[in-house]
């Protein structure tokens, strides 16, 4: 997909973030644009915003990982818009600490807006954009911990490869159908997103009031780290996720370094030995157990 003047972008987490930067992007090529958030503030300040740069824009807040929601978001998308090019499953959140430590509530959460998210996108945005015919793209904001399996990270890092082979799936079927519609799965490492703060947008329903672990604190503390200290912004990121679309690349990393341990992890399956550590080629941002 080249040409986006005067075709749909349909974004989700686009209160903040990737998704923010999404919008402004697409604004930028003359898009229209569907934006998608639970956080209401958050979502409006972006639509008005996309708005003073002159974008048509739908706004709806949606809890993505309801099926009503998303459904109600397909279906506004196409009714004003008549179709849809461009779409981004990107609304993710994470909790951390030892994964025997992650309570019911943490793994629905997790679960339901990472991966559930992408299902809900897939299946009602898919069979459309087949039908409408057009060139389009689909871009799931997966993550390194889609490639690595990082200690205190395992709700997330579940969530991330499911995005990963969910992705890598839909490209293969797209190819058997013959379909016009490139597919990305976006893997950066540790950006400032908002995503180390994703509890302020935790529905109540999905509450666990337990007091925090000693490793949900430390693992906490050593993602706030490594967020606040990485050198690519999510404008960056989203700069980089474009480009991707323009040259049809499906696996786009934005932080080349990090393939160091994607290989080491890959040498371990290849030889058959036991997992290594994920962060043995930067220690400075394990988290200091």
């Amino acid at each position: 997909m080249k040409e986006f003047a005067g075709k749909t972008a349909v974004i989700t987490g686009a209160g903040s973030g990737f998704g923010r930067e999404f919008a402004r992007q697409a604004a930028a090529l003359r898009m229209k644009l569907v934006l998608a958030d639970i956080n209401a503030e958050a979502l409006a300040a972006v639509a008005e915003e996309m708005r003073a740069q002159g974008a048509d824009v739908l706004a709806m807040r949606t809890d993505v990982s309801r099926a009503d929601d998303m459904e109600a978001l397909a279906a506004a998308s196409f009714d004003r818009f008549g179709s849809v090019q461009l779409l981004f499953n990107n609304a993710g959140v994470g909790v951390g600490g030892f994964v025997w430590e992650n309570s019911v509530k943490d793994w629905e959460w997790v679960l339901g807006v990472n991966v559930w998210s992408v299902i809900h996108g897939i299946r009602l945005f898919v069979p459309k954009m087949l039908a409408h015919g057009d060139e389009g793209h689909i871009v799931n904001t997966a993550s390194v911990a889609g490639l690595l399996s990082a200690q205190t990270m395992g709700v997330y890092n579940v969530s991330k490869h499911a995005v990963v082979t969910l992705s890598e799936t839909l490209y293969q079927d797209l190819r058997v159908a013959n379909a016009k519609i490139g597919v990305t799965v976006l893997c950066p490492a540790f950006v400032s997103t908002g995503i180390a703060v994703s509890e302020r947008n935790r529905p109540a329903d999905m509450q666990d009031h337990a007091p925090l672990t000693e490793s949900q604190q430390i693992a906490a503390a050593a993602t706030m780290k490594a967020v606040e200290s990485g050198r690519l912004t999510a404008a960056d990121v989203a700069e980089k996720t474009f480009e991707c679309i323009r040259n049809n690349q499906f696996y786009c990393l934005t932080h080349p370094k990090i393939l160091g341990s994607v290989e080491l992890r890959m040498q371990d399956i290849l030889a058959q030995r036991n997992p290594s550590d994920p962060f043995s080629l930067k220690p400075s941002v394990a988290p200091p157990l």
